[in-house]
């Protein structure tokens, strides 16, 4: 009796248990947990996730994946074919933000022929990281060449990207994004806080995109319905922003941009083209028009008591210009803020063709901007400009005209203007 139990022993101490499950031979237990980690990396976890859940390491299971090639020449073979990817549909149409099989196949025959990335990127109207990218993790795990064919259907494999949430009720990244969104904390803030305060704890990561995602865009919107309204803006749903190529429209009437302003206007040998602006006041409820001639530094000064809309600047423009001789009305220049919005009446009256500065570029105006900061000595921030006369800001400028300019070789905007004046009756 004693010896059929001592071999009892024997061969319970070598069974094999794996979750909870007993293997007669280490082989089978092996393949069981292979088995487990393909689950495993097909239910949504990542490599390391899945290792660690088989209890086996990341390193273990790179090498169940790619397959091993050993010393003593014996390969295994990857566990999967990783690299086969599933079958596309033909006629499944995808966005040009992917790289198409046309384009994998160049690649493919660039880089054989020893064409550098960037190189490649250039060819294709890439960017070098995307080709860069694309020849990383697309690479054949035996020899590390590309197939563009294999390359493609591995990226379609890839786009569905069948991933749990990562920030779903129950866990602790959830808990602690919804206690951060409480304290209204910006996701931005949220995320960079996760690193510090859990430095080694790779599933308390989230970025901020994947913040808003769980707010705006996960299904049932667990978290919105929580602390939607904890977010700045309080919006219910996410705007996209429209970068500078994709502007709507700031006037009914189309703008023509300064890209198209004549390259004589440029060089300021010829007179009679003016740049334009506001100074506002308080709370921006008053404003003066401002206008200076880009040859001469001659300076106009606008009234604007009534306000400063669209209507009343065209009509100051208008009526202040008119009383200037018709060549030094060749063109104007303004920013693109509401004020110009009936730049085509003013074009139509002083048959003076308006042109609009790019956004946020009020370089463009330079000279402007400059005459600008000299008229805040006269006009500080935060006062009220709609009290001001037509008749006090001629006197003004009348001063401001009358001073000296480095930039004229000292001479003064006024002389120049009259020179300018003059020269026009002696051709005439």
């Amino acid at each position: 009796w004693s010896l059929q139990h001592h071999r009892e022993s024997e061969v319970a101490a070598m069974a094999y248990e794996f979750e909870g499950v007993q293997y007669g031979k280490l082989r089978d237990m092996q393949e069981a947990r292979r088995a487990r980690y393909v689950q495993l990396l097909e239910e949504g976890l990542n490599f390391t996730q899945a290792a660690h859940a088989v209890g086996v390491s990341k390193r273990t299971g790179k090498v169940w994946r790619n397959g091993r090639t050993r010393s003593n020449g014996r390969n295994e073979r990857p566990l999967v074919d990783w690299y086969g990817g599933r079958v596309k549909d033909s006629t499944t149409t995808v966005s040009s933000r992917y790289l198409s099989i046309d384009e994998r196949i160049e690649i493919a025959d660039l880089s054989r022929s020893g064409t550098s990335v960037r190189g490649i990127a250039r060819r294709l109207g890439r960017s070098a990281s995307t080709v860069s990218r694309e020849l990383r993790r697309n690479a054949h795990p035996a020899d590390g060449g590309y197939r563009p064919h294999r390359a493609d259907q591995l990226a379609a494999s890839r786009r569905p990207r069948p991933k749990r949430r990562k920030i779903r009720p129950g866990t602790d990244l959830y808990a602690y994004v919804a206690a951060g969104l409480r304290r209204h904390w910006s996701p931005e803030q949220i995320s960079n806080r996760l690193v510090r305060e859990y430095p080694d704890n790779d599933h308390m990561r989230a970025c901020h995109e994947t913040i808003y995602q769980a707010v705006y865009v996960q299904p049932r919107g667990e978290l919105r319905r929580q602390v939607g309204n904890a977010l700045r803006k309080g919006r219910a749903v996410r705007h996209s922003r429209s970068d500078g190529q994709s502007r709507r429209p700031r006037f009914r009437e189309p703008m023509v941009m300064i890209s198209e302003r004549p390259a004589q206007i440029e060089d300021r040998a010829v007179p009679g083209h003016w740049e334009g602006d506001l100074i506002c006041g308080t709370s921006n409820k008053s404003a003066i028009g401002t206008l200076v001639e880009r040859t001469t530094r001659y300076t106009v000064l606008l009234a604007l008591p009534d306000g400063h809309d669209a209507e009343h600047v065209q009509r100051a423009i208008i009526t202040k210009m008119g009383q200037l001789p018709a060549p030094l009305l060749n063109s104007l220049t303004w920013d693109q803020g509401a004020e110009l919005a009936l730049h085509r009446d003013i074009t139509a009256s002083l048959d003076m063709q308006v042109y609009f500065c790019d956004p946020h570029s009020p370089w463009q105006r330079g000279t402007n901007e400059n005459t600008n900061g000299l008229l805040r000595q006269y006009f500080p921030k935060g006062t009220d400009l709609s009290a001001y006369s037509q008749d006090y800001l001629d006197a003004v400028a009348d001063e401001l005209n009358d001073r000296p300019r480095k930039t004229l070789d000292w001479a003064k905007p006024s002389e120049r203007i009259i020179e300018l004046l003059n020269a026009m009756q002696y051709a005439q």
